[in-house]
């Protein structure tokens, strides 16, 4: 029987747009080459489309449509909140980000190849604090059922990707109530997981050993805000945000994007390189359990990558970012074919 997945399409704002376009050209080039599963798309508005069009940045519409699917494909958003609403409304509380270096690009380590996974519902950006005359307070939150589940979430991960080290990154001896015992939890709970190996580094160190030595690393587990910034500079190691990519995961629900924001001023140009949102529909299908499609994906983009005739304004070429995902897509049929 073959199997049908109903995957929530949602651009957003800024060059969302024109990515997710181009990872759909990509997408339905999976859909077209696989007989064992079908999917169909919900195309669905959040932020200032839907405003414009509901009057509200997150509409009722918007959330029925996700309520009936798998999985959502997103581009980015420029209202904050509307990330909240995806992340604390749908708790998808695990942000996992894969450093992966692709080749023939501008990756300073082409060899790096480790995952993030930053916890995305609380920590320094869980939004409560106060200004109270010269005294500008920001929380940082940490509850135990947090911190325990993206600590299993993380061990588990690492064993369904065949990893071999999970590394947790703190300031404990700093910020001794959160860190200090998220650090505590992190040492029982490797306990339970004796076939992986477990360390800990501080923050500071993790980020230098990214930028000097990531094949140290393999899964890292990291706060809100310090895995905000470790993703970045992750992402600087393999060539820029264009590379960067995440699955956002909580239960029953997951949400797949890029992470460079918006852009604005490439918007609508059909200019960027929309290999991040090629590459967070590889995650996708892994997610759904369709590992072969994910990996055909992969292939495609690298074989592209490789013979180099197809590169976008921010790759050092001409070509627009739709003949990129094109290009994608056709060598995806041929390589399937």
């Amino acid at each position: 029987m073959t199997k049908n997945y109903k995957i929530a399409v949602i651009p957003g704002d800024g060059i969302g747009r024109d990515v997710v376009n181009a990872a759909m050209i990509v997408v339905n080039a999976v859909n077209e080459v696989h007989t064992e599963f079908s999917m169909d798309f919900a195309h669905l508005l959040v932020s200032h489309a839907a405003i414009e069009k509901y009057g509200d940045q997150f509409p009722k519409e918007t959330h029925d449509g996700i309520a009936q699917s798998h999985a959502i494909l997103f581009g980015a958003s420029g209202i904050s909140p509307v990330l909240g609403e995806f992340r604390r409304g749908y708790d998808l509380y695990a942000n996992v980000r894969p450093i992966q270096a692709l080749p023939n690009t501008d990756a300073l380590h082409p060899n790096a190849d480790f995952i993030i996974i930053r916890e995305g519902t609380e920590g320094l950006y869980s939004r409560f604090g106060w200004i109270d005359r010269d005294y500008h307070v920001n929380l940082r939150v940490c509850t135990t059922k947090a911190m325990e589940r993206i600590i299993r979430f993380a061990f588990k991960f690492a064993i369904q990707e065949g990893r071999k080290k999970v590394t947790f990154t703190h300031k404990a001896k700093v910020l001794v109530h959160t860190d200090g015992a998220w650090l505590e939890m992190f040492e029982e709970i490797a306990k339970e997981y004796p076939q992986i190996e477990s360390e800990d580094l501080t923050i500071d160190t993790c980020c230098m050993e990214v930028v000097r030595n990531p094949g140290r690393l393999d899964v890292v587990i990291t706060e809100n805000a310090n895995g905000d910034l470790l993703s970045d500079i992750g992402a600087g190691i393999i060539g820029g945000l264009g590379y960067a990519y995440s699955g956002v995961i909580g239960e029953s629900l997951a949400l797949f994007e890029p992470i460079h924001g918006t852009a604005e001023k490439y918007a609508d140009k059909n200019i960027v390189n929309p290999t991040a949102a090629i590459m967070a529909a590889t995650f996708m299908f892994d997610y759904l359990g369709e590992r072969q499609a994910g990996s055909q994906i992969l292939q495609a983009v690298k074989d592209v990558l490789v013979e180099g005739k197809v590169r976008t304004y921010h790759m050092g070429g001409g070509a627009s970012t739709t003949d990129f995902a094109e290009a994608v897509a056709e060598r995806l049929r041929e390589n399937v074919g």
